[in-house]
């Protein structure tokens, strides 16, 4: 069963924390929050996908070691319109963009 996510509806607009529901996908959307009755609404997230499409692979993938690795430059923003190259070999070492 999916876990969703909802945030209680304060009268003056404003929302308060979010909390999660275990529910089934063919349950109707929370309208009340289950403890208090409050006004709810269901806040849409990105899915967390593990596996090779995951936060870590990605992070993995895009590491200055792998880019290098795969003939990959680059450059890292050290100042408004200033780029310094961060790995690889290719390109000049430092870049002014005005």
């Amino acid at each position: 069963m999916p876990v969703y996510t909802y945030e209680v509806l304060n009268k003056d607009g404003t929302t308060d924390e979010p909390f999660e529901v275990l529910q089934k996908m063919s349950d109707p959307p929370l309208r009340e929050h289950p403890e208090t009755g409050q006004p709810v609404r269901r806040v849409f997230r990105a899915p967390n996908i593990g596996g090779e499409w995951g936060e870590v692979a990605s992070r993995r993938r895009l590491s200055d070691e792998n880019l290098s690795k795969h003939g990959f430059t680059k450059y890292s923003r050290v100042g408004k319109g200033q780029f310094e190259r961060r790995t690889g070999s290719f390109g000049p070492p430092q870049i002014d963009v005005k």
